[in-house]
């Protein structure tokens, strides 16, 4: 038994004589006939190849391809910005070399000597201001070493006990049952802990 051809909505409204109303499948997206023709004609079958490509075409949406764009626009950013203050740190950093005013030198002893903010820095001023600089680093490199190195034996200390008291939780009786006394005792020690504090 073969199946009727599919109504048309359009020439079906046409011949009720509503006229005017709202039209199903007429509006923004194109409709029934869009439809039709993106599914393969206006036949009642479809065929295999409108079948396969009814939805595999290509909208131009695709987030993943989104997002690394972003991300390379914002690492672009990162970087011209991370250049840009470089080069103006650049800039700030260099400063001419000032020649330096020795004892003998008649002209240094007759200008008058003016309390400038921006005085100019002579070049053992300088080492002296380099040294102090480096002692400091290695102070706090020493102190740095220090807290590391005594974080590093309390970190072994605290294994050590955690080994010790595991070995001890885990001992077994003959029969296969846990050793009460060191469970006993490790009661009794975090109870004494827990009251000291």
């Amino acid at each position: 038994m073969k199946r009727p051809p599919p109504r048309d909505d359009a020439a079906a409204a046409g011949s009720s004589g509503g006229g005017g109303g709202f039209k199903k499948g007429n509006g923004r997206w194109g409709g029934k006939k869009r439809n039709e023709q993106r599914l393969g004609g206006s036949g009642g079958a479809l065929s295999l190849a409108a079948f396969a490509n009814a939805k595999s075409r290509n909208t131009g949406y695709n987030p993943a391809l989104i997002k690394k764009q972003k991300e390379f626009y914002r690492n672009a950013k990162l970087i011209s910005k991370y250049k840009r203050s470089r080069k103006q740190q650049n800039q700030s950093n260099y400063t001419p070399q000032v020649p330096t005013c020795e004892e003998g030198d008649v002209d240094a002893e007759d200008e008058p000597k003016t309390h400038d903010k921006r005085k100019k820095r002579t070049s053992q001023s300088l080492k002296v201001e380099y040294e102090k600089k480096r002692l400091e680093d290695e102070k706090a490199k020493k102190e740095r070493d220090a807290i590391i190195q005594a974080k590093k034996e309390e970190r072994e200390k605290s294994e050590a006990k955690r080994k010790e008291l595991r070995e001890k939780m885990f001992k077994r009786t003959r029969s296969g049952q846990p050793v009460m006394k060191y469970r006993i005792e490790h009661l009794l020690e975090t109870a004494l802990e827990s009251s000291n504090k």
